[in-house]
């Protein structure tokens, strides 16, 4: 497909999605990849393979026949040992395979969400006084492509403090739409998670898109938004996890957004909106004992 027919593509895409039922789309991929019917799910896997480039010898299971649905292909596990966690204790690791949307620092309350445009860890949080706590802190913004590794891991050990469910839309989240829908992150459905930790409290936050069926936790399984849609926050206790340990998984590509306190962490310096990242890879370190 030529540069330009792609570009025409995208912005169809961009200016149909706001009239589009997200939800319902949604839900309905969400039934699709749970379809137990051999012929069907094993052609859905191996059509997806073939489009995407799904690299399965990095799984543990490797043939399309060998997943009950495509939920489960598309939420397989790693080989064991494939993406191994720095050996600095203090060094950050990459929570998901991914690309880099932004990185950096917040200017304030106001998180970069593309060239030109951010948006208010206030609003992506719901909470004044909590996105006082990341004030001019760090953030970094990873994006999951389809083809690639959904399950969500530490990228340092932590304690979960809390949770909140925040409803919303359901933009895609790929980088050409990141670039032209205002405030994307704190507009569409997510999961806040809040931990803290020897070195650093931070939170990792489950950004959810269109087609993402659902967002699963290790702790309270599949996620199920309340009818009434509206914020809900729980609180956690005996929950610790450590550096590489899954925390969450997509079903169907999304976002996952860090947020530390100033002070706290120091970015690698050579890293750049675009960088590819593997789960495990190094990010920065963290400043505190």
């Amino acid at each position: 497909m030529g540069d330009g027919l792609v570009e025409v593509v995208e912005r169809l895409l961009i200016l149909v999605q706001p009239f589009l039922p997200q939800h319902l789309l949604s839900r309905m991929m969400g039934w699709l990849a749970r379809v137990r019917w051999t012929p069907f799910k094993n052609l859905f896997i191996r059509v997806f393979v073939l489009l995407t480039g799904v690299d399965l010898s990095e799984a543990v299971l490797s043939r399309p026949g060998d997943y009950p649905t495509f939920a489960a292909f598309f939420t397989r596990e790693l080989r064991p040992g494939l993406r191994p966690m720095p050996e600095d204790a203090r060094a950050m690791a990459s929570p998901v395979d991914g690309t880099i949307s932004e990185i950096g620092i917040l200017e304030g309350d106001r998180i970069l969400q593309a060239k030109g445009m951010d948006y208010t860890a206030e609003a992506l949080l719901t909470d004044a006084s909590l996105a006082a706590q990341f004030k001019n802190g760090h953030f970094a913004t990873v994006y999951l492509a389809p083809h690639q590794y959904h399950r969500v891991h530490m990228p340092v050990a932590g304690s979960l403090r809390e949770t909140r469910y925040v409803p919303g839309r359901l933009f895609g989240v790929a980088d050409y739409t990141v670039r032209e829908i205002p405030e994307l992150f704190a507009r569409n459905e997510r999961l806040v998670c809040l931990f803290d930790s020897p070195h650093v409290p931070f939170a990792s936050i489950m950004v959810g898109a269109m087609l993402v069926s659902s967002i699963e936790t290790i702790w309270a399984g599949e996620l199920q938004p309340p009818r009434h849609r509206k914020v809900v926050t729980q609180s956690h206790t005996g929950i610790e996890l450590a550096r590489g340990d899954e925390m969450g998984r997509f079903n169907m590509g999304s976002t996952v957004i860090l947020l530390f306190p100033l002070g706290c962490v120091e970015w690698r310096d050579d890293l750049r909106a675009g960088d590819p990242l593997l789960l495990g890879q190094a990010l920065g370190m963290t400043l505190r004992p």
